[in-house]
């Protein structure tokens, strides 16, 4: 609940924000179709409601004051809120919408192909899918969830197990004719690829075949989708989860580079993770549901 007399008129914000982004009342009272001293005395009946001054003004500049530019980012954070939450009420009056930040590979390769089963069942929902690589603060990131790999350990929010991973060593058909690679130890004589938010994964496949080694060398890719087409590539050789590859292991674009190895389970496991404030919205209810059935299918099978 808030308190009405501490918000301000929408208009006085709408115009703040212009000024604060563009640092011109000319270019704000242009981009808001108002006069440059319209603008001007709304800046000021903000900066009269609040009580300090927002901007330095000095001859024919101004910039933001230290309070003003804390004020302008959450201001600008609550407008976007806003405008958001009126969009999904104007396009799906009938559902809701559910920001949702997804792991680049995983939703190109995992999560796409059954989302036509979740639209099919929930045709009120709308998903907004955006990708990030790595956690996020969700009080200044305008996102319901998110799909994380790791632990259990998202800062301030609550989370749902989903699947683990198996990790294999693969590489290009070309790559393996090119290299003597018969047993484990060989490997260390090759290009190894690495994924940069996974800078020990090679480390611990290592370690789980008996052999310790210190840092390992070799190029660093920020994604899976990158990494495994480095791989096709013949640039070398990347540890890469079984279930994101299945297509190019299939068509014969990657193999195994030491045939016949047990795959390892990764450390860490895939998770969806949510701010406690959003834990009963209903289409972040409804996706979590749908989503643990669609984990809980695929490692059955």
């Amino acid at each position: 609940m808030f308190a009405r007399r501490d918000l301000p008129p929408t208009s006085l914000l709408i115009a703040f924000e212009a000024v604060a982004r563009l640092l011109s009342f000319t270019a704000a009272a242009a981009e808001l179709h108002l006069t440059q001293s319209a603008v001007s005395r709304q800046v000021r009946a903000l900066e009269d409601f609040v009580g300090t001054a927002l901007f330095i003004r000095e001859r024919q500049t101004v910039k933001l004051s230290g309070i003003g530019q804390v004020y302008a980012q959450e201001v600008r954070e609550a407008l976007a809120r806003i405008t958001s939450a009126t969009l999904a009420c104007k396009t799906n009056p009938q559902g809701g919408a559910l920001n949702l930040a997804i792991l680049p590979t995983f939703g190109t390769r995992w999560l796409a192909p059954r989302l036509p089963d979740f639209f099919q069942k929930h045709p009120g929902i709308t998903l907004n899918l955006s990708t990030r690589l790595a956690k996020f603060d969700f009080q200044l990131d305008m996102q319901d969830a998110a799909i994380h790999f790791g632990q259990a350990d998202w800062p301030n929010a609550e989370s749902a197990f989903l699947m683990h991973e198996t990790v294999v060593p693969a590489c290009s058909p070309a790559f393996l004719q090119r290299h003597a690679i018969g047993r484990v130890p060989d490997l260390v004589e090759v290009p190894l690829l690495h994924l940069a938010s996974r800078a020990h994964a090679w480390q611990r496949w290592f370690a789980s075949k008996g052999m310790e080694l210190p840092a390992i060398a070799g190029a660093h890719f920020d994604q899976f989708a990158t990494l495994a087409q480095a791989a096709v590539a013949g640039v070398g050789v990347a540890l890469l989860p079984q279930f994101l590859i299945e297509r190019e292991l299939q068509q014969g674009e990657l193999v195994c580079a030491v045939p016949n190895l047990p795959a390892l389970q990764s450390v860490g496991a895939y998770y969806l993770v949510w701010p406690a404030r959003r834990a009963h919205f209903p289409p972040l209810q409804t996706f979590r549901a749908w989503l643990q059935e669609q984990a809980l299918q695929f490692t059955a099978v």
